[in-house]
């Protein structure tokens, strides 16, 4: 138990880190934008080759599947609700189609511009905290049980370390930018590393040595809530202050995270 604690605290602290660093510099957009990709390039590694994968050899090809299908609807439909929180005044069906998400102003950095008021001062902030938590979880759950099997989990150790940094600093960021406190925001985000410290430990504690579909079904939400994340809000959230560049960021995340697990 004592090496899975060291390993729960390495991978939640940068959620503290960036928590600090988020509510403490003002760093420029396009910096936070490059961070985020990289997170999202490597949680595509981890979602692919250590979550889901391992989800399917547990539990087989259906569990894996509804776990996934699970994960992804959870988040989209939290995603949509901060959305209506968001929300700044009730709207035309026509300009939801033309804005979509609230959270986010994906014209600001095709056009130079600054992005509007409803995308830094809506929910992206604790768009990132549902998914960091929703994901992280299970994510943390299969860390401890991976130590307990011997395989080291030092790849995904890896993937959740590079992805908490940047989720939580530009987090942090935006809920600053939305008026919430320096002390609450790192507090919901030191709330949170607690909370999948917790996770760690529950894997390889009371989880160690399970039935492999107990485990399948957390691995398999924990993927599809990743997919969701990217496609809502990491990936959109990055191209909204970096532009095209992001891509670039996004494809190094990927490599480093892959050349991990292949360690």
């Amino acid at each position: 138990m004592g090496s899975a604690l060291i390993f729960g605290l390495i991978a939640s602290s940068p959620l503290v880190i960036g928590a600090l660093i988020g509510v403490r510099f003002d760093l420029p957009q396009r910096v936070l934008a490059i961070l985020l990709s990289f997170a999202a390039g490597a949680l595509i590694t981890a979602l692919a080759f250590e979550l889901f994968e391992d989800a399917y050899e547990r539990g087989g090809i259906w569990l894996a599947v509804g776990g996934l299908f699970l994960g992804a609807v959870v988040f989209t439909a939290l995603s949509a609700l901060l959305d209506r929180w968001a929300q700044p005044g009730p709207r035309s069906r026509d300009a939801e189609k033309e804005q979509g998400s609230v959270k986010l102003d994906t014209d600001a950095a095709a056009e130079g511009k600054k992005p509007t008021a409803a995308s830094t001062g809506g929910a992206a902030g604790l768009a990132l905290l549902a998914a960091v938590t929703l994901d992280g979880v299970p994510e943390n759950v299969a860390l401890g049980v991976s130590l307990t099997e011997g395989t080291g989990g030092l790849a995904l150790l890896a993937a959740i370390f590079v992805s908490n940094l940047p989720e939580s600093l530009v987090g942090a960021s935006s809920m600053r930018e939305q008026g919430m406190s320096s002390g609450k925001a790192v507090g919901l985000w030191a709330l949170c590393g607690v909370l999948l410290v917790g996770a760690v430990l529950l894997g390889a504690g009371p989880l160690a040595g399970s039935d492999p579909g107990t485990i399948s079904l957390p691995l398999a939400f924990a993927a599809g809530a990743v997919i969701a994340s990217l496609a809502d809000t990491l990936m959109p959230e990055a191209y909204e202050h970096g532009g095209p560049a992001v891509a670039l960021s996004t494809a190094a995340g990927f490599a480093l995270s892959f050349a991990l697990s292949l360690a």
